[in-house]
């Protein structure tokens, strides 16, 4: 069984990631008001929940940012910098479990700041403009320009009231000119504008927390996979961040001691044309590219390093398949190489 993207999510987050992940760094900067929910809850990655049950100080513990009633003219904002500088395809505002208290209206405007974050001379360029909300649900908005790159947005409600997640569908950007020839780099990595485009199973963790900065923070920051009962095992095909030879892979396995995998083998392809939803053929065949590491042995909570010595030389690749027999974790992926 593959276990593929969601499929009820629109076309434009197919092969994307979230730029306002707080996971991956995306940051609440400024609210006019969060007398009822911060800012912070919005970013989180976990799918909005809600508690009947659950008040705090200020009245009922809503999961999202939330605003009082204003009772004076104008419209609550927030400015949220974006994980990574990047590319914006589309939007989902999240209303789940806010129903009498959600906004009418939203929009939203973007900014590119070289260092640092926004001032009162910042300027700001409408990418989403004033937009109906309903009570508790998704609304997907597309980006009309997909090539710009932005790092902080303001997102403004008309005229308060609470959401639950903003998730902003895009690419990152990662300036690949600056990267010399010869220069070695992470190909793999989430900043450089890596996915993971298909898996077998993402039960504990999804395979873009291997892409992740550092070594993790715990077993939930990892690809985890559930306990196989029957045959195969375990594997995720990887879009790098740019075409290019891989001379050297770190499989990192920390936290992970009685669900780490016993061995792992990497595979990869030059398929420029591929495309970010691979079809079942497209799968199938991932099965016959070329090796780049045969499979090896794991350790628990464990770097393994792979160099020239056990790297096979294949040349160029776009695209790699990692495999973990038969199943179990992987915390970080690192594939550094050369671009082509």
């Amino acid at each position: 069984m593959i276990d593929t993207p969601d499929t009820s999510l629109p076309a434009f987050a197919n092969g994307a990631i979230n730029l306002a992940s707080a996971r991956l760094g995306a940051k609440g900067l400024y609210a006019t008001d969060e007398f009822f929910a911060p800012l912070e809850r919005m970013l989180q990655d976990v799918p909005a929940s809600f508690d009947p049950d659950l008040y705090d100080d200020n009245g009922k513990y809503m999961d999202g940012w939330e605003s009082r009633r204003k009772r004076v003219p104008g419209h609550d904002w927030a400015i949220v910098r974006l994980a990574m500088p990047g590319r914006i395809f589309g939007f989902d505002v999240d209303t789940s479990y806010f129903t009498g208290n959600y906004p009418p209206h939203c929009s939203i405007e973007a900014a590119f700041v070289e260092s640092g974050d926004p001032t009162d001379e910042t300027a700001w360029t409408e990418i989403l403009p004033k937009s109906p909300l309903g009570p508790s649900a998704h609304h997907f908005f597309e980006n009309a320009d997909k090539q710009k790159i932005w790092t902080h947005l303001r997102l403004h409600i008309y005229p308060d009231g609470g959401v639950a997640r903003l998730r902003v569908y895009g690419s990152a950007y990662f300036d690949w000119s600056k990267v010399g020839a010869g220069e070695e780099v992470d190909l793999a990595y989430i900043f450089n504008g890596a996915k993971s485009l298909a898996w077998s199973d993402a039960h504990y963790g999804h395979p873009d927390k291997m892409l992740g900065p550092g070594r993790g923070i715990n077993m939930g920051d990892g690809w985890e996979t559930k306990r196989r009962r029957g045959p195969g095992h375990d594997w995720a095909i990887i879009r790098l961040g740019h075409a290019g030879t891989i001379k050297r892979v770190i499989v990192d396995t920390a936290f992970y001691k009685g669900n780490f995998p016993d061995t792992c083998e990497l595979l990869g392809a030059y398929l420029p044309d591929l495309g970010d939803t691979p079809s079942e053929a497209d799968i199938a065949a991932s099965e016959n590219w070329k090796p780049i590491l045969q499979r090896s042995k794991l350790q628990m909570d464990h770097i393994h390093e792979y160099g020239s010595d056990t790297i096979a030389d294949i040349g160029p690749v776009t695209h790699v398949r990692y495999a973990m027999h038969p199943d179990g974790g992987t915390m970080r992926l690192r594939l550094f190489g050369v671009k082509a």
